[in-house]
């Protein structure tokens, strides 16, 4: 009983050491240039480190800015 208990809190700890998703949304993003171009700048020298998720919500972001979907336009 004792090691089905121990396996399953190995289990347990390796499963919530797993690579955890970006936390900036794309709204989020949208609402500070500065950090989409330091994210871009970041995903041109190393896209592998930062990751493709977070890469991907800071073109879309960007996109959203470009295309006039900006967020402090949308409490005018």
């Amino acid at each position: 009983m004792n090691k089905v208990m121990l396996l399953l809190m190995v289990v347990a700890a390796l499963t919530a050491c797993g690579p955890s998703q970006p936390s900036e949304t794309v709204d989020a993003l949208a609402a500070n240039p500065d950090r989409i171009k330091e994210i871009q700048r970041q995903c041109k020298e190393d896209r592998s480190k930062v990751g493709d998720e977070l890469c991907l919500r800071a073109a879309e972001a960007a996109n959203r800015r470009f295309f006039g979907d900006r967020p402090e336009q949308k409490s005018k």
